[in-house]
C-alpha cells in the first residue's frame, strides 16, 4: 500500500472537511496545464503546505510532481513558440500573454527541466541544456525580428 502522509491540522487551513481522495491526480494535472502551485491547489481543494509536505515525505508524489513541472515548461515553450509565430496579439480573446515573461520564466527553469528529462529518458543533461538553449535562442532572435516589424509599423503609420 502506498505511503500516506500524516497531515498537520495547521497544513489544512481552507480545505473541505472530506477532501476528494483523488486531489493528487486533480492537483498534478493542474500543475502540468498551468506550472502553478497555488492555482493546482485551489483546484485540488487544498492548501497548498498539504502538497509540499506530501512532495517533501513521498518519493513516488515527488516525481510525478517534477514529471508535471517539465509538462508545464513544454507547454509554456511552445504557447511562447506559438504566439512569436503567430503574434503577440494570437489568442487575445483568452488571456494576457507576456512574452519576455514567458522567457525569463523559460530561461530560469531549463537547467531544472533539463535535469528531469535526463532521468526520465535517454537524453542526457547536456545534450537536452544544448537543445533547450538553441530553442531559446531562437524564441529570442524571433521575438527581435517581431519587435523590429512592428517598429517599422509604427512608423509608417505616423508618416501617413
Amino acid at each position: 500500500m502506498p505511503q500516506r502522509t500524516k497531515i498537520n491540522p495547521a497544513l489544512r487551513v481552507g480545505e473541505k472537511d472530506n477532501l476528494d481522495r483523488h486531489w493528487r491526480t486533480r492537483f498534478l494535472d493542474t500543475l502540468a496545464e498551468t506550472s502553478n502551485v497555488s492555482e493546482a491547489a485551489r483546484r485540488a481543494g487544498i492548501n497548498p503546505s498539504r502538497a509540499y509536505k506530501v512532495r517533501r515525505e513521498e518519493a513516488a508524489f515527488r516525481q510525478k510532481w517534477n514529471a508535471a513541472l517539465v509538462e508545464g515548461y513544454d507547454h509554456l515553450e511552445l504557447e511562447t513558440l506559438h504566439r512569436l509565430r503567430m503574434g503577440v496579439e494570437a489568442g487575445k480573446d483568452d488571456r494576457k500573454f507576456d512574452i519576455a515573461n514567458a522567457l525569463r520564466l523559460l530561461t530560469l527553469h531549463r537547467e531544472t527541466a533539463a535535469r528531469e528529462r535526463a532521468l526520465t529518458g535517454e537524453d542526457d543533461e547536456e545534450s537536452v541544456l544544448a537543445e533547450l538553449n538553441a530553442r531559446l535562442e531562437a524564441m529570442r532572435a524571433r521575438e527581435g525580428d517581431l519587435a523590429e516589424l512592428f517598429a517599422q509599423g509604427d512608423g509608417s503609420s505616423d508618416a501617413a
